[in-house]
C-alpha cells in the first residue's frame, strides 16, 4: 500500500492536454447551455434525499464545486458534461409532458393523460423516486396515477416503482397498469445475477460512488451526476411491448411504441406521443456516447442493431416529432434538430461497428484497432457523439469481442501466464525489481503515463509490498484519470489509485440481511442455475448427492444432481431420492444466507433431505463484494 494518502495534482503534461482539448471542441457553439434550463419549472434551494432513518440517500451539495472553472486536474469535456448534469428540478417538456431531472443518474418523466398522470421511469431507488414525485405532484397537482411505464430493464429506470406508488396512495400494487419491453422480468433479473459480485465491485470503480466528490475525484459519470443510494424495488409488467407499431390509449392518451431490443438494453423500447408531437426514446441516444460494453461488466451491445433502431426511428417518428425527451440529461426541440439528432449518433454507432470490422478483416488485433481509430470530425464535434461515458476506443473492442471474441489470433495470447507469474518475469527481465522501478520513473517523467503503469503493475503484481511502487501507479492513474473524458475512464483510474493508497475499503462478508425486490423475482431456475456457479468445484469433488426438489409456489417439481463437482438439475423428472419442500422465495432465502434452512423447510421435509441439502449447501462459496483489483490479489479464493 502506498504511503501517500492524497491524490496529487495535475503535471505540467496533464494540464496542458486539457487545456489543448478546450481549443479542439466546439464550445462556442453549444446549444446545451440553454436547453438544459428551457422548460424550467421549480426546483428546491437544496437537492437532498433522506430515507426515513434520517440516513442521506441522495444529494447534490457535495457538487458545488462545479460552480468553479474547469481546473487542470479535469477534462474540460468532462467539466462541461457535469455542470450541465447538475441542473435539478421540474421541467415541462412541452404542454402536458414533463421531467424531474437531478434527483438520481436517470429522469422520471411525467405524461399528463385526460385525468391523471403516466410516470415514465421511475429512478433507481424508492427514496429518490418518492422526492421526485412529490415536487412534481405539489406543482402539478394532485391527480390518480394512471400508469407506469419502464423503457428498459435496468435499475434506474424501474428502481423507484414504489416510491412512487407511496406518494400516490396505492396500496395495490395489482391495481396498476404497468407498461415493459418484452422479456422486461427475464433480463431485469438475469443480468445482475449470475457475474451480479464482480459486476458490483466492479461498478464501484465504474461509477466512483467511494471516491471523494471534487476536482481530484468523481465529478460526474457522463451518463449523470452518479447512481442514487437507498431502496430498490420492482413491479411485473401488465403489459409487453414486442412488436413495432403497437398502439396502447391509456386514459385518452394514445402511444406508439417502437420495440427496440438489444441495443442500450436487452429489453427496450420507445415511444412516440403523437397528441403532442412528443418523441421518448429512453436511453438509446443521450447526450453523450454510450456504451457497446459497459466497464462494470455486461454482455456486448449490438452497435450495427443499435443504428438500425434508430434509422427506424427516424422513418417512423421524426417527421411527426416536436421534441425529444430521453432517459438521461435534457430534452432536444424542434423538428429537424431532433431528425439530427438521432441521425448523428445512428451514423456514430454504425461507423464504429463498420471502421472496427474493416479494421479487423485487414488483420488488426483489438489494440491495434482501439489505438488507431478515430470518429470523423463530421461525427466528433457533435457533442452529444463525445465518449464522455463510452469511449471510441473501448466501444471498438467491443464490436470486436462479439464478432471475434477475446483472442486476437497471435499465438502468444493463447496461453498467456497469470498476472503474478507475468510480473515475476517481467521483473526479472527488466534486472529486478530496482531496475524495472527506475525504468517507470523514467516514463512517468517522460509523461509517458502508460507505459509508467504497464510497468508497476507487473512488479506490484511480483511483489504487492513494493510501496514506492505502490505509490508511483497511484500517481500515474491520477495522472491517467485527469486526462479522461470519459466519467468511468476518469473513475476507475482514480479508483485505483484510492485502493493503492487506502486499500480495499469496507470488505463485506457473510451473510446477506435482506433481499431486494430485483432478486425476490427469480425464478425457480435461476436459483437452481446460481446455485451452480456458487458451488466450489474442488470441495464438491467425489460427492453425488441426489434430492428432490418440490416447491409449494410452483407447478414443477426439480431434481437435483451433484456429480462430477457440477451442480445439475432437470424438471419433471420422476425419482426416488429424499425431498425437500419449500417455497420459491425460502429455497431463494436459504441460498443466499439471509434465515437456515430450518426455518424455511416445511415440516414434511425429513431428516435425510435436511442432511442433502445441508451438504449442498456446505460447498457452497459465499462472494465478497470488495475484492481487490489493483492490489494484493494473491489471496483471492480459488
Amino acid at each position: 500500500m502506498s504511503e501517500q494518502r492524497h491524490p496529487t495534482p495535475a503535471s505540467a503534461t496533464t494540464a496542458a492536454i486539457n487545456r489543448d482539448a478546450v481549443r479542439a471542441l466546439p464550445f462556442d457553439s453549444d446549444p446545451a447551455q440553454d436547453d438544459v434550463l428551457r422548460g424550467f419549472i421549480t426546483a428546491p434551494d437544496t437537492v437532498r434525499v433522506q430515507r426515513e432513518d434520517g440516513g442521506t440517500t441522495w444529494s447534490l451539495e457535495p457538487y458545488d464545486f462545479l460552480d468553479g472553472e474547469c481546473p487542470d486536474e479535469v477534462h474540460p469535456s468532462l467539466w462541461r458534461i457535469s455542470q450541465l448534469n447538475r441542473t435539478p428540478g421540474l421541467f415541462e417538456v412541452c404542454e402536458g409532458i414533463y421531467q424531474v431531472r437531478g434527483y438520481d443518474i436517470s429522469n422520471m418523466s411525467i405524461l399528463s393523460t385526460d385525468n391523471g398522470y403516466l410516470i415514465v421511469d421511475p429512478l433507481t431507488t424508492v427514496e429518490s423516486a418518492a422526492a421526485a414525485t412529490r415536487l412534481a405532484l405539489d406543482e402539478l397537482g394532485e391527480r390518480p396515477l394512471r400508469g407506469i411505464i419502464f423503457t428498459h430493464s435496468h435499475v434506474d429506470h424501474f428502481g423507484g416503482v414504489r416510491g412512487v406508488l407511496d406518494v400516490f396512495g396505492i396500496e395495490d400494487p395489482a391495481t396498476v397498469t404497468v407498461i415493459a419491453p418484452a422479456e422486461f422480468m427475464a433480463e431485469t433479473v438475469s443480468e445482475n445475477v449470475y457475474a451480479g459480485n464482480a459486476m458490483l465491485r466492479r461498478a464501484m470503480y465504474m461509477f466512483g460512488p467511494l471516491l471523494p466528490r471534487g476536482t481530484r475525484g468523481q465529478v460526474s459519470a457522463g451518463l449523470g451526476v452518479t447512481s442514487a443510494g437507498g431502496t430498490t424495488s420492482l413491479l411485473a409488467p401488465t403489459h409487453t411491448i414486442a412488436t413495432s407499431g403497437t398502439s396502447l390509449t391509456i386514459d385518452g392518451l394514445e402511444l406508439v411504441f417502437q420495440y427496440t431490443p438489444h441495443t442500450e438494453a436487452p429489453a427496450e423500447l420507445i415511444f412516440h406521443v403523437p397528441s403532442r408531437r412528443a418523441l421518448c426514446m429512453a436511453e438509446i441516444v443521450s447526450h453523450v456516447m454510450h456504451n457497446l460494453y459497459t466497464l462494470r461488466g455486461a454482455q456486448v451491445r449490438d452497435a450495427l442493431g443499435w443504428s438500425k433502431c434508430l434509422y427506424e426511428a427516424i422513418d417512423r417518428f421524426s417527421a411527426e416529432s416536436d421534441v425529444m425527451f430521453i432517459s438521461h440529461h435534457w430534452p432536444v426541440w424542434g423538428q429537424q434538430r431532433v431528425a439530427e439528432f438521432i441521425q448523428q449518433q445512428a451514423d456514430m454507432y454504425k461507423y464504429l461497428h463498420d471502421q472496427t470490422l474493416r479494421l479487423a478483416n485487414h488483420g488488426h488485433g483489438p489494440e491495434e484497432i482501439a489505438e488507431r481509430l478515430e470518429l470523423p470530425d463530421s461525427l466528433s464535434q457533435f457533442w452529444p457523439n463525445r465518449g464522455l461515458y463510452g469511449s471510441v476506443n473501448h466501444n471498438s473492442r467491443a464490436v470486436y469481442q462479439r464478432y471475434l471474441g477475446w483472442f486476437d489470433g497471435h499465438p502468444s495470447s493463447l496461453n498467456r501466464h497469470t498476472p503474478t507469474e507475468l510480473g515475476k518475469r517481467y521483473v526479472a527481465a527488466v534486472g529486478g525489481p530496482d531496475a524495472l522501478m527506475a525504468q517507470a520513473q523514467q516514463a512517468f517523467d517522460d509523461a509517458d503515463y502508460r507505459w509508467a503503469c504497464e510497468l508497476l503493475r507487473h512488479l506490484l503484481a511480483a511483489d504487492p509490498t513494493h510501496a514506492e511502487g505502490a505509490a508511483l501507479q497511484a500517481e500515474s492513474f491520477d495522472q491517467l484519470g485527469y486526462q479522461s473524458e470519459s466519467g468511468p475512464w476518469r473513475n476507475i483510474y482514480l479508483s485505483g489509485a484510492q485502493e493503492l493508497r487506502t486499500g480495499v475499503p469496507g470488505v463485506r462478508r457473510g451473510r446477506k440481511r435482506a433481499l431486494d425486490e430485483v432478486r425476490a423475482a427469480m425464478p425457480v431456475e435461476m436459483i437452481l442455475d446460481y446455485l451452480g456457479i456458487r458451488l466450489n468445484g474442488p470441495r464438491a469433488d467425489g460427492k453425488n448427492i441426489e434430492l428432490r426438489l418440490h416447491i409449494t409456489d410452483d407447478a414443477r417439481n426439480y431434481v437435483l444432481h451433484l456429480r462430477n463437482s457440477v451442480l445439475s438439475f432437470v424438471a419433471d423428472r420422476s425419482s426416488t431420492a429424499p425431498q425437500v419442500t419449500v417455497s420459491r422465495l425460502g429455497l431463494l432465502r436459504i441460498v443466499d444466507g439471509v434465515s437456515d434452512a430450518d426455518d424455511e423447510l416445511d415440516e414434511t421435509t425429513d431428516r435425510q433431505a435436511r442432511d442433502a441439502l445441508a451438504e449442498i449447501l456446505d460447498v457452497l462459496d459465499e462472494f465478497d463484494n470488495r475484492f481487490p483489483i489493483v492490489t494484493d490479489r494473491a489471496g483471492l479464493q480459488a
